[in-house]
């Protein structure tokens, strides 16, 4: 049998695979990614972007693409009256683009297409050997084939089912919160006004949004009929309980797509097992409020990405690998628990514990701090990384967006996977010996704090230093630290933003 040899395997096509496989073959990883489905498919259940994905998109030079594809939405509707008001977001993109999941996917793919990345449909990844230098997979095609990959690192982004996971005989705690959550796609012959329409009641609770080429996505669910996921489903019944909800079933009609399922919330105690990491929903699922989930998944991608490839490369700062468990299972475990407790409010059975819900939730939203973190939460820009001890304030933070001088963006110089070095003071000649993992750009204002971006838009350290000596000393040592080389310069030139 032969065996084929890549330096990282992905299982799972979808949105967190896919960029995943992207982020790698860009930085000259050799890569391949296993896919189950023989197809892609328009059956997904996410329908939004948030800010924090679209500036990693944005990173990439994905983000214009994917939102020309949507609506946007600064309003975000909770319930009983309760919205998030996403337009006050310290980001270019304040707001919720509302797009389905396979919008995301085919933007992720002409990407990778470009890179030359070979998704190998309809083969089935069936087990692993991991020893100390690498990772045997066994995968099985359509046709009963066996093949064999050998692999330095493997992530498995197979969902919520994930047999990487089972693989690795983890875990997967946690509990079921709603059964028998009802899906339908349909055509409405008197849609709502607005982008989104949601409202939970009592007994129930609707969602409806526009899905693209005159499809609109409903969410429905009754308390009073709680099925297996496999009973059959008529219309009428996801007529019945809109009504109750929303006051109307929008003249629903002409289904293409029905189904039940249930949410779970569930995420596993390690993102990592020696050379193999789970992502994306193989390691986290949790209610659809909200609507992190496929958000979440694409973030774990961009801060494991860099890391493998570094890992891969030889320039990996010790034990670097090791921080994506440290510093994504926190935001997973936050998710999980934001969500939950959305989804908890929204389900309220008794008409008071409704109203105080209401009165409360509006008074809290009107206070700031407690807006923008819930706000940060939801859109995923409020999420920060530990940092070590007698920092700056600014490490582990995502790093804001800022015009460069130029002109350009700090999130377009991000593009091509690399670290962005932020001074007034200096600047990484062209010519500087860091194997083109750094570039140095100026910013338009002379403020704020030096700073290393990493390639996830992450700050990985800064500093207020002044001084141009003892600056440059620390820049040196930082740039060594993080990207494995010292620049070849002893003194920074400015040089132009790229």
């Amino acid at each position: 049998m032969s065996v084929h040899e890549v330096d990282v395997l992905v299982v799972g096509a979808g949105p967190t695979g896919l960029l995943l496989v992207g982020d790698l073959a860009e930085a000259g990883v050799s890569v391949r990614i296993l896919e189950r489905r023989t197809e892609e498919s328009n059956v997904t259940r996410a329908f939004g972007v948030h800010a924090r994905t679209l500036e990693l998109l944005d990173a990439r030079g994905l983000a214009d693409e994917l939102t020309r594809t949507g609506a946007h939405v600064r309003r975000l509707q909770l319930f009983g009256g309760i919205s998030l008001d996403l337009g006050s977001l310290p980001s270019r993109f304040d707001y919720l683009l509302v797009t389905p999941q396979y919008e995301t996917e085919q933007v992720l793919q002409r990407r990778n297409d470009r890179l030359g990345v070979e998704v190998v449909r309809g083969t089935e990844f069936t087990g692993l050997r991991q020893d100390d230098s690498g990772v045997e997979i066994y995968a099985r095609s359509g046709d009963g084939a066996a093949t064999t990959y050998r692999a330095r690192y493997v992530v498995g982004a197979d969902g919520v089912g994930s047999q990487v996971r089972a693989a690795l005989g983890l875990p997967f705690p946690g509990r079921s919160v709603l059964q028998s959550i009802m899906l339908a796609d349909v055509r409405l012959s008197d849609p709502p006004d607005q982008v989104l329409a949601v409202n939970a009641v009592g007994d129930g609770f609707a969602f409806v949004a526009p899905f693209g080429g005159g499809w609109y996505r409903i969410f429905a669910w009754d308390r009073s009929r709680q099925v297996d996921d496999k009973a059959p489903l008529e219309l009428d019944e996801i007529r019945a309980v809109t009504r109750r909800a929303l006051g109307t079933d929008f003249g629903m009609n002409d289904p293409r797509w029905m189904s039940r399922f249930h949410s779970d919330e569930r995420q596993v105690p390690h993102y990592r097992v020696g050379r193999v990491f789970v992502a994306g929903d193989a390691a986290h699922v949790h209610s659809p409020a909200g609507g992190q989930g496929m958000n979440t998944g694409l973030q774990d991608a961009a801060n494991l990405s860099w890391k493998l490839a570094a890992a891969v490369q030889g320039w990996a700062p010790q034990g670097l690998l090791d921080t994506y468990h440290a510093e994504r299972h926190p935001v997973g475990a936050m998710v999980v628990r934001s969500s939950g407790t959305l989804i908890r409010l929204a389900m309220l059975k008794s008409p008071l514990a409704r109203a105080t819900r209401d009165v409360l939730g509006a008074a809290a939203l009107r206070v700031p701090a407690v807006a923008h973190r819930a706000i940060g939460i939801v859109s995923g820009v409020g999420f920060h990384y530990a940092a070590p001890r007698r920092s700056h304030p600014m490490a582990g933070r995502r790093a804001p967006d800022m015009v460069l001088a130029g002109g350009s963006r700090l999130y377009e110089a991000l593009r091509g996977g690399r670290f962005v070095l932020v001074s007034q003071e200096s600047g990484l000649g062209p010519a500087a010996d860091v194997t083109g993992r750094v570039v140095a750009v100026e910013p338009a204002e002379a403020r704020g704090p030096a700073m290393l971006v990493r390639p996830d838009g992450y700050v990985a350290w800064a500093t207020e230093e002044r001084d141009p000596d003892r600056l440059d000393e620390e820049i040196r040592e930082q740039v060594a630290h993080w990207c494995g080389a010292p620049p070849a310069v002893s003194r920074y030139r400015r040089c132009a933003s790229t």
